[in-house]
């Protein structure tokens, strides 16, 4: 079947993503797969309707229509809002960085951060996508995902980024049944070497909606102090959400 219009839009939307916030014409028609002449034509209706922007550089950015268009996911936006003072509560505890992510298909979202003082390498901002297996919010999400996600990231998905990523769909399967057991995830510099983290769902009415993680240094000695202030801050959050909380529609990935 021949591609529409509306796909061939929206595969050049799609190829934006954290890595690719700026992106030359040449290089959004090869990975949208489309000609450099229909990638042009498009790319400038795009502009004219403010979905994207074109750079002195020629490089294409996002819109700002496009950014407005996304301050309308409601169910994200009542979630970053709800959660926002928990998270600025737990910085002020603990000093360090502070994340709330959601999944989106075989990767994690991150919706917030709070930035800590401590000299942490971290690659995540808000907005930006991760992989799910390495990430202590990423494990938790995926722990709790449905049966066709996990076992699309176990087979495919489990990329090494250093040499402590867990990589072993054996053991990565170990991990997902402990977190759901014990409540939580940690890494250990599993993205980036210099970073541990550990992590817990956002539970409300059996459904797990967003992750709340922290980044450290070194988890030893303190990891049972920041899992209870972030289980604390968890049902806080579950509590607020409750009064408007829809269940997940079935078949979302």
């Amino acid at each position: 079947m021949a591609a529409t219009v509306s796909s061939k839009l929206l595969s050049l939307l799609g190829t934006f993503d954290s890595r690719h916030r700026r992106q030359t014409l040449s290089g959004m028609a090869r990975r949208s797969g489309l000609p450099i002449s229909t990638t042009h034509r498009l790319l400038a209706e795009l502009a004219e309707w403010g979905a994207v922007r074109r750079l002195d550089s020629g490089e294409y950015v996002i819109g700002r229509r496009i950014w407005r268009l996304g301050l309308l996911a409601a169910g994200e936006v009542e979630l970053s809002r709800v959660a926002e003072p928990f998270l600025h509560d737990i910085h002020a505890a603990t000093r360090a960085v502070v994340h709330l992510a959601v999944r989106e298909g075989t990767e994690v979202l991150y919706l917030d951060r709070v930035s800590g003082h401590a000299s942490v390498p971290i690659v995540s901002s808000t907005g930006s996508r991760l992989p799910l297996h390495s990430t202590g919010v990423g494990k938790v999400l995926l722990a709790h995902a449905p049966a066709e996600i996990q076992e699309e990231v176990l087979t495919h998905g489990l990329t090494r980024i250093t040499a402590f990523t867990v990589t072993e769909p054996g053991r990565m399967r170990a991990q997902l049944h402990r977190i759901r057991r014990d409540g939580y995830a940690q890494t250990f510099e599993e993205m980036t070497l210099g970073a541990c983290s550990v992590a817990v769902p956002v539970e409300v009415e059996g459904h797990v909606v967003a992750a709340l993680g922290i980044v450290v240094p070194d988890l030893r000695n303190v990891r049972a102090r920041l899992v209870a202030a972030l289980q604390v801050a968890a049902r806080g959050i579950a509590r607020m959400l409750e009064p408007s909380f829809h269940p997940p529609e079935a078949g979302l990935g």
